[in-house]
């Protein structure tokens, strides 16, 4: 605390931080690291980064202000790569817990950070295995994928904070797959809204596909699909 306060405005980062969120074994030695907003002189008794953070990119651990804990994993695999898996172990196996959501957002906004690609890859090892569907909805539209000769999506894959029923990474394309009964609500309905305009801003196409459009419309639907994918062909299923 009283390292963040010398510093003010500043929060708690990197190895500290790092220390705070069980990410690192032991109180790292030496000098402590913040993060500022600003750019300020260099200190003698601290480690001074700069970086512009987002709300998103902050927290606090028993009252001191720090780094959020993907922000301080992110900061450490720019410092350690190689340390990165390892660093996520102590996460999933400690208090605090990893949250891949919150991952998932920073990873979205952050790329161009030295730490990126180590991080990316340490949380890769935490996505849901591709393969696995949720509903009998989903198992339709991928044995409807399979049997046109599509590439295959990846089901239920977590993107900006957002698990998408079927992505396809390389092309920036989702379809989500929705019942009747899924806009219950008001609320449900806006944020299904807000939920396709972030992920617009991300630069993903999203599609919607109904169960009673997969029954009635199932060619409609492929053809849709084949178009956004560029697929020069595809088998018909009539």
């Amino acid at each position: 605390m009283a390292a963040v306060a010398a510093n003010a405005p500043s929060v708690a980062s990197h190895w500290s931080a790092g220390w705070m969120w069980g990410l690192s074994r032991s109180r790292p030695s030496g000098k402590f690291h913040v993060t500022a907003t600003t750019r300020r002189h260099r200190k003698r008794d601290f480690h001074v980064h700069f970086a512009e953070l987002t709300d998103e990119d902050t927290s606090s651990v028993r009252g001191v202000p720090v780094t959020s804990v993907a922000r301080t994993a992110l900061d450490l695999a720019a410092l350690d790569p190689g340390g990165t898996s390892a660093r996520l172990k102590r996460l999933e196996d400690g208090e605090h817990r990893l949250d891949l959501r919150e991952f998932e957002a920073l990873l979205a906004r952050s790329k161009g950070h030295k730490g990126w690609a180590a991080l990316a890859q340490a949380v890769d090892l935490y996505r849901p295995d591709p393969t696995v569907t949720r509903s009998g909805l989903e198992r339709r539209f991928r044995a409807l994928i399979r049997r046109s000769g599509l590439p295959r999506p990846s089901m239920n894959f977590v993107v900006g904070g957002y698990e998408l029923d079927c992505y396809w990474p390389e092309h920036l394309l989702a379809v989500e797959l929705d019942t009747y009964g899924t806009h219950g609500s008001r609320l449900s309905f806006e944020e299904d809204r807000k939920r396709q305009r972030k992920l617009g801003l991300l630069g993903i196409t999203l599609e919607r596909v109904t169960d009673r459009q997969l029954d009635s419309e199932a060619d409609e639907v492929l053809r849709a699909v084949a178009a956004r994918l560029g697929a020069a062909s595809y088998s018909p299923l009539t």
